[in-house]
């Protein structure tokens, strides 16, 4: 099994010394388990057990409950500093106590991030924890750890600039940054601008981010709002993306990777008879503008098609296209003929679907 081209080894299996410590390792990782458990049904709240935990951790952060356990002390700590009846100032050192296992916590799990990034139960802990302390700090305190946490998910996503979940703790991170800015009553709450530049910045540097094409497609109808652009500014965006799209695909027309098509499906979502009006980039496209792009669309991927007969995604968006035009005007933009060669083209090279352009097939020619 590979992850992003890179091939995952199991390393060599351990024999006759080797495989006895391996055994050994087992049997005291098993026997902490247990006490962990016991002591948690015993409600033993305590820094050793924590100890504990952070130990089992290191050793297999895929153990959920354990990461569960961990809330259960942390909640019991923050509790006994903080008590619900407190009445204490934002610089009582009871915060500071809460503010130190949050940062230990957080420092706790760097290295656990770098070994294993794609570990769920880390970034839902790590999330957890910065939640906790949205909870239960001063909002200037807050602040500040939420912005550490930007950088930091910007440097993981330097190392790894395709892990779906950096993205996705990213948009977190953001979101509770633009709440905490209107909670403290910031002039400009808003980081659709930054994130924006940010997504081109990641795609510059690696055309085949499925996550930063994604996160850039969700954020368009909000930068776009927010900008209160006019109908020539919208125009004039759309044709910079698709400009953007079309010089990525030229770079390598015959690239059996789907991130940027899938971006290009999203542009050409805008010509459809009924695109959705919260996800348009403009919003007043006569037919007679949609059936000029989609024509031009046609026309750059006839071209593109020249020394990349073998890329399917060129030949189902020719079709796509094709569909879109005749549904707008009841003529097809193109000869029959070449519809017919396009399907038997995906036949060829897209066998495993063969049942679905053969029904296109009949959809299609008469």
């Amino acid at each position: 099994m590979s992850s992003h081209g890179v091939p995952r080894t199991s390393g060599p299996k351990p024999t006759g010394q080797g495989r006895e410590k391996e055994l050994q390792r087992i049997q005291e990782y098993r026997t902490l388990v247990d006490t962990v458990n016991t002591k948690i049904y015993q409600r033993q709240y305590t820094n050793e057990v924590l100890g504990m935990t952070t130990r089992l951790l290191e050793t297999n952060p895929e153990y959920y409950t354990i990461w569960n356990y961990r809330r259960l002390l942390l909640r019991s700590f923050f509790e006994e500093a903080i008590p619900s009846t407190s009445g204490a100032e934002d610089d009582s050192p009871k915060y500071g106590i809460v503010q130190q296992y949050i940062t230990d916590d957080l420092r706790f799990l760097l290295p656990l991030l770098r070994k294993f990034p794609k570990c769920y139960w880390i970034w839902n802990y790590r999330f957890w924890l910065l939640a906790e302390a949205t909870r239960l700090l001063p909002p200037s305190v807050v602040y500040q750890l939420w912005q550490k946490e930007l950088g930091l998910v910007g440097k993981m996503l330097t190392l790894d600039s395709r892990n779906f979940h950096g993205w996705g703790y990213r948009r977190q991170v953001v979101s509770a940054l633009e709440e905490l800015s209107v909670a403290t009553g910031s002039a400009s709450p808003s980081m659709t601008e930054n994130e924006f530049a940010y997504t081109t910045k990641m795609i510059e540097s690696n055309l085949s981010n499925f996550s930063a094409w994604h996160r850039r497609s969700k954020l368009i109808p909000r930068l776009l709002s927010e900008r209160n652009t006019s109908h020539a500014e919208r125009r004039d965006f759309l044709d910079k993306e698709l400009e953007l799209v079309q010089r990525a695909l030229w770079a390598d027309p015959d690239s059996k990777d789907q991130s940027l098509w899938f971006y290009h499906q999203y542009l050409i979502s805008n010509f459809k008879p009924s695109a959705p009006h919260d996800d348009s980039i403009i919003l007043d496209l006569s037919d007679e503008d949609k059936l000029a792009y989609l024509q031009a669309q046609i026309d750059d991927l006839l071209e593109m098609l020249d020394g990349a007969e073998t890329c399917k995604w060129i030949y189902q968006r020719l079709l796509e296209l094709s569909l879109m035009s005749k549904s707008l005007n009841d003529r097809w933009p193109v000869e029959s003929s070449d519809l017919e060669m396009w399907i038997n083209k995906l036949l060829e090279l897209d066998p495993l679907r063969k049942g679905r352009w053969q029904d296109l097939r009949k959809q299609i020619l008469p």
